[in-house]
């Protein structure tokens, strides 16, 4: 019976393996569609990086090329196009497939998802600095696991059972979950950083992140022991909670889930993150279960009467929770010293811990949950491994249990080398590695399978937000500032909502204001090609060229200046005019114009004064088909492309769905044949010759037949 029970438990995760892949094709379509919109300006033969530069003849094979760099854009020449090119056509790819298994079940399989891996793995080696992104990481290593995780069932129309060692690998998405959250919340307060030791960082996040929203001008006006609490919030959030992964009863893993859920949408609301804040939810999936999807459904099991043992049982997870959640309480109360100032009518806030003490509890805290993940994954394995021996059948059996040895094998090995950029938080359990772990890792790391994650490590922008603010002119006299879609520049204008887009270059821009124009070399690119008046790259800063300050004609002279912003305070009765104030902070790029020696030198240094080939007028099927899939986007903005995606996807559903309940309507209609396997009046399975499995009962009786049913009857009809 306890094998049995084994064995139904680890068939319970097919609903959320379900919405795990389809959330992790939904990320997969919004973030191609969000790149191939800005190739031509960051990436084309005219753009600010071209991509030519990384992909150089060598002269080598196909083979040692993919060797060296692991990118379908090596097959550029054999397909008669251009590296630019290339990467159009890789996104274009991306965006079907992610179409493709978003609508149709079946095809949501491990070969769909290796696809669409290798496809962004070919971008990210290309990519240089506008990809290199935490978030471009993480989806990378997803989208590996999702390999894993995706049943392989094309041939097949239908869609693909639960296999039994699904465990094993929908594990590996906790075990990423946990490493993103919990590194996450220990760098904020390894970096030393004063902001999050004395619990001031959000007075200053929501006014100096990269790209915030409308409603965050709204958050930054609460008060400030408000803010206090709320990064307290954050520290349990990101630190504690995660523990709770891994917890043995259903509530608390459900509580974990929702609270980080709770997290993420809260940043949605007051940041623009992208498709990050997404994919975390997508990986909170694994914290979740069938009987919790039925819930959400409301086709639950109606609950059975339980024995005295069950009854005691459920007595002892319920006061153990209490337990837990007693001692979450009390540690956030005790730890942070929380106290409530009746007089002022706020929360009173600190930390009460040293860094020397955090530092002793991280020594113990880190090699404990690199325990943790062995027992639950060793415990994954090992009743996984009992299902598939309960398989009847030898053949059966010896291919259910050749399964398990395979995924059991793989997740060992992902977990193994996981631990070498998990241990980056703390030295001490980073060095007792062992040295056949670490040449596993540095053989894959070129792959991206693992990652070392860390949000937020240090508060920016404490004496002001800087911002960097591009201005041109005709006469190197009157200058016109040159207004971004989404960064800060005019005061008036509020800040706009755009995830789950990334505007690469805005974000790249909220990066170069933090140190000097040489440690940002892609800059000097970007204002050379504004001067040459190249549309590719005007459209990453307008889209709407009237919008642009210089749309009849490039500028002359281009500078750049550095600024503090801040948000502006709101009053009592005052009306909203501005949205910021600032003040200016000096030169961050001198004044050039084309020919200039002080912008020449610059190109040189960086690279950028290599020769321009000529441009190749292809005649050809493949290159033309590109050339009007880039006519048709070229008017849309980012946003407008994945949000245009997304709706399509989602009436496309919808209207899947309305034909199927036509479809299954016209099968109850008299004379309709009945489909066998299936009892489509009532929903219930039947067996082989159209009788219901199980026997309906009316008050602890059975049904006694009517008179109409009789057997007399029956024999008088035939």
């Amino acid at each position: 019976v306890w094998v049995q029970a084994c064995s139904c438990r680890m068939g319970e995760i097919g609903a959320a393996r379900g919405a795990f892949l389809w959330g992790t094709a939904a990320v997969y379509l919004c973030a191609f569609a969000s790149l191939y919109t800005q190739i031509p300006g960051l990436y084309g033969r005219e753009g600010i990086l071209p991509v030519r530069r990384m992909l150089p003849f060598t002269g080598k094979p196909l083979l040692d090329q993919l060797t060296d760099s692991p990118t379908l854009l090596w097959l550029c020449p054999w397909l008669g196009l251009d590296t630019e090119q290339g990467m159009e056509l890789i996104c274009l790819l991306g965006i079907g497939l992610s179409i493709t298994a978003l609508l149709v079940k079946p095809l949501r399989d491990c070969f769909i998802f290796a696809c669409l891996w290798f496809l962004y793995l070919s971008l990210y080696q290309v990519g240089q600095v506008f990809l290199y992104f935490q978030w471009d990481s993480l989806l990378l290593e997803t989208g590996f696991l999702a390999i894993l995780v995706a049943p392989l069932h094309l041939q097949k129309w239908r869609a693909a059972p639960t296999r039994l060692h699904d465990g094993v690998t929908f594990w590996l998405v906790r075990w990423l979950f946990f490493r993103l959250m919990f590194a996450s919340g220990v760098v904020k307060l390894t970096s030393r950083c004063p902001t999050w030791w004395g619990l001031t960082a959000l007075t200053y996040h929501y006014e100096t992140q990269c790209i915030p929203t409308a409603a965050s001008w709204f958050a930054h006006q609460v008060p400030g022991w408000l803010h206090k609490f709320s990064v307290v919030i954050v520290f349990v959030l990101e630190t504690v909670v995660p523990l709770l992964f891994f917890a043995p009863t259903r509530r608390l893993r459900l509580f974990a889930f929702y609270t980080q859920v709770l997290l993420q949408i809260l940043i949605i609301i007051t940041g623009n993150y992208n498709f990050f804040n997404l994919l975390t939810i997508v990986l909170g999936f694994s914290l979740l279960d069938d009987r919790h999807f039925h819930y959400w459904s409301r086709r639950g099991k109606k609950q059975i009467p339980e024995s005295w043992s069950r009854t005691l049982q459920a007595w002892i997870i319920g006061l153990t929770e209490l337990a837990v959640f007693v001692t979450l309480v009390y540690g956030t109360i005790h730890y942070f010293g929380l106290s409530v100032n009746w007089e002022k009518r706020m929360i009173e806030s600190k930390i009460v811990f040293t860094f020397h003490e955090f530092t002793r509890w991280l020594k113990i805290v880190t090699p404990l949950t690199m325990w943790i993940g062995v027992l639950s994954l060793g415990w994954e394995i090992f009743t996984s491994l009992l299902s598939s021996l309960m398989v009847k059948g030898f053949i059966a059996k010896f291919w259910a249990t050749s399964q398990w040895a395979l995924f059991a094998a793989a997740a060992a090995a992902m977990f193994a080398i996981s631990l070498v950029p998990y241990t980056f938080i703390e030295y001490e359990a980073s060095s007792n590695l062992r040295p056949e772990i670490r040449r596993l890792y540095d053989m894959v790391d070129r792959y991206q399978l693992v990652n070392s994650y860390g949000l937020f490590r240090r508060m920016t922008g404490v004496g002001g937000r800087l911002e960097v603010v591009v201005e041109g002119s005709y006469d190197g006299q009157r200058w016109t500032e040159i207004e971004f879609m989404y960064k800060p520049g005019n005061l008036s204008v509020p800040p706009p909502l755009v995830a789950p887009h990334q505007p690469r270059l805005d974000w790249q821009m909220w990066f170069a204001a933090l140190g000097d124009h040489r440690h940002s070399p892609w800059f000097t690119s970007f204002i050379h090609r504004l001067l040459q008046g190249k549309k590719n790259v005007v459209r990453l800063v307008q889209v709407d060229e009237t919008k642009y300050a210089f749309s009849n004609k490039p500028p002359t002279y281009i500078r750049a200046q550095l600024y503090k912003y801040w948000y502006t305070i709101h009053k009592t009765g005052s009306t909203l005019n501005d949205w910021w104030t600032r003040e200016h902070g000096g030169e961050f790029f001198p004044s050039v114009t084309l020919g200039d020696p002080n912008l020449e030198s610059l190109l040189r240094e960086h690279g950028f004064k290599d020769k321009v080939p000529p441009k190749r007028t292809v005649k050809d099927v493949l290159p033309s088909i590109l050339k009007l899939s880039r006519e048709h986007v070229e008017p849309y903005s980012g946003e407008q492309v994945v949000w245009g995606l997304y709706f399509a996807v989602l009436f496309i559903s919808l209207l899947k769905a309305l034909i199927n309940r036509k479809a299954k309507g016209s099968q109850l209609k008299p004379g309709s044949k009945r489909p066998e396997g299936k009892d489509v009046s009532s929903g219930g399975e039947v067996d082989a010759d159209g009788r219901r499995k199980e026997f309906r009962r009316s008050e602890g009786k059975v049904r006694l037949p009517t008179e109409e049913q009789s057997p007399e009857n029956v024999r008088r009809r035939k």
